[in-house]
């Protein structure tokens, strides 16, 4: 007995859904040796069976889970006394093996335990339900696959970025410059980037100087008003609508600020480069 919805397979964006599902299998139920094309995790609420991957073999129970990686042999099999009952989700995408190192959900430690409550639970049976929803049902799922991933990477006891080869340090930059990208438009505090890192803010001060350069205020003052020269080539936005676009709601403020890093007004600027009023 079981359930299941499979959607439509992109794999261009960050996370692509591929299929969730239930199953309540039967004693003894096995699946493969087999390989898939994306990352498959199940995920026990209640009994048991084995997962075998490589020369490992994983016994496993309720509120455990195993990941399955692309283009990996795999085989498991349902305890024939206590057969588990599962749930689970199928995805890849651009960040999709990202987030599970954030979580330290890997081809070489593909298990986890989850006992908290029940919010993983609930994650799959909101995401099961979504088969009724006709308009909005992907953007639906991919929510909670958002909601149930965070939830991981948030039970993870090593509370660490995924590695990745990188340096960590290099990482908590990184994290800042995609703040200030994504926040440059609306009144961005460094306190604010630094509690959304999880940083002592002159602690990120001091690192993002190290590898940029400059400190986080130069670099936002300096995003700011490149993304100001790029709006300035469309001739419909006046001097006004581009200082709020990107932040700034002074627009004398902003005129000085351009003239600082730019060396020239912004409309001496649009008039050097025949752009019209």
């Amino acid at each position: 007995m079981g359930r299941s919805i499979e959607v439509k397979r992109l794999n261009l964006t960050d996370i692509d859904m591929y299929q969730c599902g239930e199953e309540r299998c039967k004693p003894g139920h096995d699946y493969g040796p087999a390989v898939r094309d994306h990352f498959l995790i199940h995920y026990i609420l209640e009994g048991k069976g084995k997962f075998y991957v490589g020369d490992r073999i994983y016994e496993l129970g309720k509120n455990q889970g195993f990941l399955i990686c692309p283009d990996i042999i795999t085989y498991y099999q349902a305890d024939y006394e206590d057969p588990w009952h599962y749930v689970w989700v199928g995805f890849n995408g651009l960040k999709a093996e990202s987030y599970l190192r954030q979580a330290s959900i890997t081809a070489d430690n593909p298990i986890f335990t989850y006992d908290c409550d029940n919010y993983i639970r609930n994650c799959f049976d909101e995401m099961i339900e979504a088969e009724n929803v006709i308009k909005g049902r992907e953007i639906r799922l991919t929510g909670f696959l958002y909601l149930f991933l965070s939830r991981l990477i948030e039970k993870n006891s090593n509370e660490n970025f995924a590695n990745d080869g990188e340096d960590t340090k290099e990482l908590y930059v990184k994290k800042a410059i995609e703040y200030i990208q994504r926040n440059y438009s609306r009144k961005l505090t460094i306190s604010n980037m630094a509690k959304y890192i999880g940083l002592d803010r002159s602690y990120l001060g001091s690192l993002f100087k190290q590898y940029m350069g400059m400190s986080p205020q130069q670099y936002i003052m300096e995003f700011r008003i490149d993304k100001a020269c790029e709006l300035m080539e469309n001739p419909i936005l006046s001097i006004g609508d581009i200082s709020r676009s990107v932040g700034y709601v002074d627009q004398l403020l902003f005129s000085k600020t351009f003239r600082k890093i730019k060396g020239i007004c912004p409309r001496d600027y649009r008039k050097r480069n025949d752009i019209p009023e």
